[in-house]
């Protein structure tokens, strides 16, 4: 019985090293880090141009929602990959699945065309 807690050892050591790595950074950095401020450094800074106006201005919700879209349906066609390395091996019982899934992705895919979710206005 023992030996299988202390198989849960390196895991318990691996996290408090981790955990005391992260706290010991952020409190030498607080520490040891400069604490020189200006004007010049206070100012907001990206990409070599300087920021006009505010930064809260409000996205549309369909930004949003065609990221989303974009993602999920990405993520979904990497499942392809692994399909196709291994058409042979999974014979004809792989080839139904991958019918399913296939059809269950386009049935996805032409429901947000028919609600116009990827339409821009």
């Amino acid at each position: 019985m023992q030996s299988d807690q202390y198989s849960y050892l390196p895991i318990l050591m691996q996290l408090i090293l981790a955990v005391g790595f992260v706290v010991g950074t952020i409190i030498i950095s607080g520490k040891l880090g400069p604490k020189r401020t200006s004007e010049i450094k206070d100012k907001n800074f990206e990409c070599g141009i300087e920021s006009v106006g505010n930064a809260r201005i409000p996205f549309s919700v369909k930004y949003f929602l065609v990221a989303i879209l974009f993602v999920l349906f990405d993520v979904e066609v990497i499942f392809l990959y692994p399909w196709a390395v291994n058409f042979k091996e999974l014979g004809i019982e792989g080839m139904l699945k991958m019918i399913v899934f296939m059809s269950l992705l386009l049935v996805g895919f032409f429901y947000i065309i028919k609600k116009k979710a990827l339409d821009w206005e």
